[in-house]
Parts: structure tokens; sequence; C-alpha cells
């Protein structure tokens, strides 16, 4: 159950808040994508396997947002319940690929992880490539079923605002033009040109702009009042995982943080995003839910790569490229987005036990 003993165990797990920005005294990494923590147990709703919990944690603040989801660790929740018992024996195959249907408790959707079995055990070496991993590995295939309007708060709609593309005006900016749309994560796209970038950058070149820090920061907010995510633009610093924030651009070459070159053939778009406050090194799993989702319907801002109608997308991130399937319908005028597909890997790094100072909260236990 929620609860501040909660979050403050995990914090003290992970080593936030870290005022030096390290989490040194914890688990975490530091990076947004390595800052975070998952619940898993075997799920009591029909049709379902395990329930999974996720929760970011921030890393210079004492909070946890449990709002949202990680599409990468949902990749690590199917191998995770095989091996330590909430999935069923009987469904798991010795060989072949195992079906894990989750419960993403955090937005209430199901999604369905494909998992290979060698010899009764979840296979981790394969040469499934994902730019931005360093090694290949078994691919672990993911269906994120009915991906859009997740969030509560936001109306229940795909486009909260009622459009594909608005113009959001922001004090001190200007007026930028917007997708504001819920699938997989909450996500504001706007054109890399509007805001003086070309789609080719790399992480050095915003991570250390502290203005480029704030005025993203600034559209996410006036982003996520549009939305209907906060009541405020007080309430942001409140919502840190969402919504996310990305940037878009037709394709051009450009050289991958990895020294992979990337030709302008290579991709249909090139896409940039933002993470708790941080151009993302590569691309968050929602985030592409996002990407491959507004591709899929004409009229999105610069997404749907030509103005057509796309069921896949590739687009390039500051360390490659990446691949999203999805289906979309339109029915009585509205879009509707059955599942998106994407592919990432998994492997157990440790286990064990971690040793945890007890945290006080409010001088309860």
């Amino acid at each position: 159950m929620p609860s501040a003993a909660r979050d403050a165990l995990f914090l003290r797990v992970i080593g936030s808040p870290d005022p030096y920005g390290k989490q040194i005294d914890g688990m975490g990494g530091a990076t947004s994508s390595t800052s975070k923590t998952v619940i898993v147990s075997r799920s009591t709703r029909p049709g379902h396997d395990v329930d999974y919990l996720f929760g970011q944690v921030s890393i210079d603040k004492p909070f946890v947002d449990w709002r949202g989801n990680c599409g990468n660790l949902s990749a690590a929740v199917g191998p995770f319940a095989i091996a330590s018992g909430p999935v069923d024996p009987e469904r798991v195959p010795d060989d072949g690929v195992a079906v894990v249907r989750i419960w993403q408790a955090n937005i209430g959707k199901t999604i369905v992880a494909h998992v290979p079995m060698t010899r009764g055990a979840v296979q981790e070496t394969g040469d499934f490539e994902l730019d931005g991993v360093t090694f290949p590995a078994a691919e672990v295939q993911l269906e994120f079923l009915d991906p859009a309007a997740e969030e509560e708060d936001a109306g229940g709609a795909m486009f909260p605002t009622g459009q594909l593309v608005d113009d959001l005006e922001m004090p001190g900016i200007g007026t930028l033009k917007a997708t504001m749309i819920n699938a997989g994560i909450p996500t504001i796209f706007v054109n890399a040109d509007a805001i003086g970038y070309t789609g080719t950058e790399l992480q050095d070149a915003i991570n250390g702009d502290d203005a480029a820090l704030r005025r993203f920061e600034t559209i996410r907010a006036y982003g996520a009042l549009r939305m209907g995510l906060i009541a405020s633009l007080d309430d942001i610093a409140k919502r840190q995982h969402t919504p996310k924030i990305a940037f878009v651009a037709p394709p051009a070459a450009y050289v991958a943080s990895s020294g992979k070159h990337i030709g302008a053939e290579d991709v249909d778009v090139l896409v940039r995003a933002m993470s708790m406050g941080k151009l993302h090194h590569a691309m968050m799993g929602t985030a592409t839910v996002a990407i491959g989702t507004a591709a899929a319907i004409p009229g999105t801002l610069d997404l749907a790569a030509g103005g057509g109608k796309r069921q896949v997308v590739r687009f390039g991130h500051p360390s490659g490229t990446l691949r999203v399937d999805a289906e979309a319908v339109e029915a009585n005028g509205q879009w509707q987005v059955t599942k998106a597909i994407m592919s990432r890997s998994a492997r157990v790094l440790m286990e064990g036990n971690i040793r945890v100072l007890q945290p006080e909260v409010g001088g309860t236990e």
C-alpha cells in the first residue's frame, strides 16, 4: 500500500536524496535510467500472471513518483516473475517462448511479454542488439495493449486537448506547435527547429546548458497544464516523471554517442527526449510507445514522416536507431491504438540482500 514509510525505504535503498547527484550511498546509478524501483506480485486479476508497480526515484529530492510506467523495466518483469515464482510453472515451456501477461498497476494497462526459454530457464544470451545497451542479448518482445489514455487526471483521452496539434503559449518563450499525447506515457512533442535544435544532438549538447534545461522544464510545465495533468504550474515540481518532453526533426545523418554513423536513409524521423530534467542517452521505452502511436496517426507533429498513416516507424535517438510498431484505427472520427510493439532485453545482474539503514519517516516505524 502507498505510504511514506515505503517511499522512505526505497529512497534509502537507491541512495536519495543526494545533493551531490551521485547516489554513492545506495543502489542507484545517478541517472533517470538507473534510479528506479519495481514491485512485482502474483496477480489476482483474471487473465494476468503478475502485477507490476513502478516507482521513479528522484536523485536529488526526497520524492518517488508512482505515476507512469517504465518500458525498459517492463521487459524485466516477465523474466523476473518466471525465475522468482509468481508465474505458474505450468504456463512456462522448457523451450520456446513463455507468454507473461502483466498488469501494469500504475496506469491500469496490460502488457504482454514474450520471454525466450531454453532448457527450463530464461534465456539471457542472444544476438539481439539494442542501441544504447552495450552487449547483445536475447530479445524480449513487449506488446502494450490499448496503450493510450492511461492518465485518469488527463480525462482518459489519448489527445487530452482534443487536438492532434496545439499552439502552446508560454511567456518568455513564445508559441510552439505541440502534439500532446497519452500513449505509453504522457508526452509532449515539439519541433526541434522551433527551439533551435536539429534533432541530431547528443547529451553533452544539452545537459550542460542550464538555460536550455530550464526552458525544457518550462515547456513541460505549460504542456502538463494544458494536458490536465497538473492544476497549477507550481505542481510540476511534484510530477518529475511525467509528462515527458521530446523534440522531433526530419531524417538527417549524424554520429551516435557510440561512434556509429546513422544515415538519413536509416530513419523515418529523429527524436530526442528529456527524462527527469536531462536529455536521455537513448529513448525511454514508454516514450517509444508514444512515438509509435503518434506516428501511426496522420496529422501529428512531424511524426508521420510524410503525413501518411504508418504501422512501423524507425527513429533516430542519441545512441542509434529503434523500431516500434503500432496499430491505429479510426472510428467515428476518433483514433484508437489497439497495441504498440517493441523489443528490449533484460538479464539478472545480481541477487541477494540489500542492507538498509532504518529510514526515518516522521518519527514512525
